[in-house]
């Protein structure tokens, strides 16, 4: 992915729509997972998911999960990369990548059982339905979060 260094003001249209493109079918690609993993425990037979309201809250949360974790924003100007790589747990900004990436992994298998369990027609149990709720919800909230630190630090290290 092409790093941008320009402000959002300074950018071209095309560049502009090309990144709320970029955004929106992240969204739809997270909202996807939700509905997949609803469908996956709704099938369980688990009443948590027996109403349409549940099943598009957690489409939204999903599409939010996506589109605030897998694009974060470019790390400060003070964060600098060591060549060789420096022994250690690293940095903040790090830290907050490795959230996003974990978060955006647990809900990606999650999604991918999900779809595998729907299109072999096997019925879930509902401990094993509940876990795979759980850990989509875990990795929904983790790029969340990943997200608005990232944001935050931004936000905060600009001024």
């Amino acid at each position: 992915m092409i790093k941008r260094t320009k402000p959002w003001d300074n950018r071209s249209s095309i560049s502009r729509w090309a990144h709320v493109l970029e955004r929106t079918g992240l969204a739809l690609t997270g909202a996807s997972c939700g509905l997949f993993v609803a469908a996956h425990v709704g099938r369980a037979s688990i009443d948590l998911i027996g109403s349409a309201g549940t099943v598009m809250g957690m489409m939204l949360y999903g599409g939010a999960g996506f589109y605030l974790g897998i694009d974060l924003p470019p790390a400060p100007r003070d964060h600098r990369m060591h060549l060789p790589l420096r022994q250690g747990l690293g940095s903040r900004a790090d830290a907050v990548e490795l959230l996003s990436a974990a978060g955006t992994f647990l809900a990606a298998v999650a999604a991918v059982v999900s779809v595998s369990s729907i299109v072999l027609d096997e019925t879930p149990r509902a401990g094993t339905a509940l876990l795979i709720g759980f850990g989509w919800a875990i990795g929904a909230s983790m790029q969340i979060a990943s997200g608005i630190i990232a944001r935050t630090r931004t936000e905060t290290s600009s001024t």
